[in-house]
């Protein structure tokens, strides 16, 4: 059995997470939501690691999830507690000294979103929430979530990235085919930039947890199972630094 470490995105409330973990748990794991202190000026990227960490407690056979803004806290919390494998999932893969707010510039996103737009059509009007997160989301997923407001403070979008390298662990990325904030072709890229390795795709927006719970987590269970190698045998490499 496998505990999958959840880690939300940018200002988001650990409640997101809700429909994914029961899909794991039906297929005989367990999960940790990590509740990050997005609202606390006083929290950096330290801060959310340190939360993170002490939320996992003494769980082992860890698998680390990273969704978002995630991508720069889940490495941190490889370094601090032995983790079998990191799942970027639609994440935002760092380079050593870069601060959260610097990465869009840095990746090209803008040009990406521009290149991007219009492809999707009109905006859709089904449940008045924000398309480009929720288009796929039904919408009484989408009223759920809301109940659970939360903020994202700027002081971590100012913090340089600490590790001077990307942990010693093995790594798999997962794209959204329909993510309309990170798009696929855009990620393809950045993925191969930084991490120096191919991504796995979904079908879905940059909420797959919702709009998908059971194919995410048989993608996640069988990450869990492939890289359980047998005595003896090593496990899956780890990007490049």
């Amino acid at each position: 059995m496998a505990t999958f470490v959840l880690i939300p995105g940018g200002g988001c409330d650990s409640s997101y997470w809700r429909p994914l973990v029961a899909e794991l748990r039906e297929r005989g794991h367990e999960a940790v939501r990590v509740d990050l202190p997005c609202e606390d000026d006083a929290a950096g990227l330290a801060e959310y690691a340190d939360a993170a960490v002490e939320q996992i407690g003494d769980r082992t056979d860890l698998i680390v999830v990273a969704h978002s803004l995630g991508g720069f806290t889940g490495p941190l919390v490889c370094e601090r507690v032995p983790v079998d494998l990191l799942v970027m999932l639609t994440a935002m893969p760092p380079s050593p000294g870069e601060a959260p707010g610097e990465w869009w510039t840095a990746t090209g996103h803008d040009q990406a979103m521009r290149e991007a737009a219009g492809r999707h059509g009109p905006p859709e009007e089904d449940h008045g929430f924000d398309p480009v997160f929720y288009h796929d989301v039904p919408a009484e997923l989408v009223a759920e979530v809301e109940k659970h407001p939360r903020g994202q403070s700027g002081t971590p979008m100012k913090e340089p990235w600490p590790l001077p390298a990307w942990p010693r662990v093995p790594t798999k990325f997962l794209l959204c085919r329909g993510d309309r904030l990170f798009p696929a072709e855009f990620m393809r890229r950045v993925v191969r930039e930084r991490l120096g390795i191919v991504p796995d795709e979904i079908d879905g927006g940059h909420m797959v947890m919702l709009s998908r719970p059971a194919e995410l987590a048989d993608r996640l269970v069988a990450y869990a199972r492939h890289n359980r190698p047998e005595a003896g045998a090593p496990r899956t490499t780890s990007p490049s630094p």
